[in-house]
């Protein structure tokens, strides 16, 4: 499907906002960091999904997977050999209807499960748009704080895939990050989905999980077999700089890499940083970085018109506006539907995004 085009991530990026690591295995929400090295093992995104699946239902006999097709593994893989282990009452198939999964996923929340529902491709996530809109962010407050659906888990593969079309690349992000009442998170390598979704099921707010399909094979890297979990509304500095900020998530991180280190040739000192939650988002740790470089471009797969990157923009103009040395930069996706042979021109490419940081860097 001609996922090598953007190249392998980056190894050896750490976790957290440039802190020590150390061991846990305690609740999201802190500053706990994990322990590389002993007891891991290298995996690619899939498998690191897969294990995290496996420890969900291995340490809590109230937590199921379903959707369709995962209990033969699913079109990605992700739910291989859960059936096996752990039966067919607790990874289980379901009727090709998106709305009866979150619905389902709903109900069985609410009786105090950890439901983890699988929708196929994030492209077809909008038929169940109103029970995850209308119902699940909205449930514990319409009942006053007395009931809850917070143990639910929308895992949904997004974003390009190579060649996918406008029925199987879409990025749906921004639909969700409108609503209170959800967590949006969207990891960019094993190590992150596996700490994140962990995070995700335990985490007592539903949440909507986007996978970012491209990576599923393509990423590799080292990944603790232990159960650790990463603090959501937490973003990474993955890379340190003075002379502008950038701002990404999920697979465009990969592609923003390149361009901060081919920038980096010319002189350009850049900041990146991966906001790996983008409802609730992490608005302190951009301002800082922003307040230091003076400059913010922000990347993402989805339309650049209504993508969650205007809403960065409109928050850090607010907050940073004396301290902004130029327009805030934004490198998206094209005001069109998803294209198939025309996929290139549309993506957020490296060169795009160099070119943008030259711009940035020089008005």
């Amino acid at each position: 499907m001609g996922l090598c085009r953007f190249g392998r991530l980056v190894e050896g990026v750490g976790v957290g906002r440039r802190r020590p690591f150390a061991t846990s295995s305690s609740a999201a929400g802190g500053d706990e960091m994990i322990v590389r090295g002993t007891g891991s093992k290298s995996l690619n995104l899939y498998s690191a999904i897969n294990q995290a699946l496996h420890i969900a239902l291995e340490t809590d006999p109230r937590s199921y997977v379903f959707g369709e097709d995962v209990s033969f593994g699913g079109v990605f893989r992700c739910t291989t050999g859960l059936a096996d282990r752990f039966g067919k009452q607790r990874v289980f198939n379901t009727p090709l209807c998106e709305q009866g999964i979150v619905g389902f996923g709903i109900g069985l929340a609410a009786m105090g499960n950890r439901a983890v529902a699988e929708i196929q491709f994030a492209d077809y996530i909008f038929p169940a748009f109103d029970q995850i809109v209308n119902e699940a962010a909205k449930f514990r407050y319409r009942s006053g704080n007395q009931f809850n659906c917070g143990g639910l888990t929308i895992r949904a593969p997004y974003g390009a895939v190579g060649h996918g079309g406008h029925y199987h690349s879409q990025s749906p992000e921004a639909f969700f990050c409108h609503v209170p009442g959800l967590k949006v998170v969207i990891p960019r390598s094993p190590l992150q989905a596996k700490g994140l979704l962990l995070s995700c099921i335990r985490d007592p707010n539903p949440v909507v999980f986007f996978e970012p399909k491209w990576l599923y094979r393509l990423s590799v890297e080292e990944v603790p077999e232990h159960d650790y979990m990463l603090p959501l509304s937490e973003a990474e500095v993955i890379r340190e700089g003075t002379d502008i900020t950038l701002v990404g998530w999920g697979a465009q991180l990969s592609v923003m890499e390149q361009a901060c280190k081919e920038a980096e040739s010319d002189g350009i000192s850049c900041e990146l940083i991966d906001l790996r939650t983008l409802l609730p988002w992490d608005k302190d740790t951009v301002e800082a970085s922003v307040r230091k470089t003076g400059r913010l471009l922000i990347s993402h797969e989805a339309p650049v018109t209504g993508g969650f990157g205007a809403e960065i923009s409109a928050s850090i103009v607010e907050r940073c506006f004396l301290r902004l040395e130029a327009p805030v930069a934004r490198v998206c996706g094209l005001d069109t539907p998803f294209p198939l042979v025309f996929e290139p021109f549309y993506m957020p490419t490296k060169n795009k995004i160099l070119d943008a940081i030259k711009s940035t860097v020089n008005f």
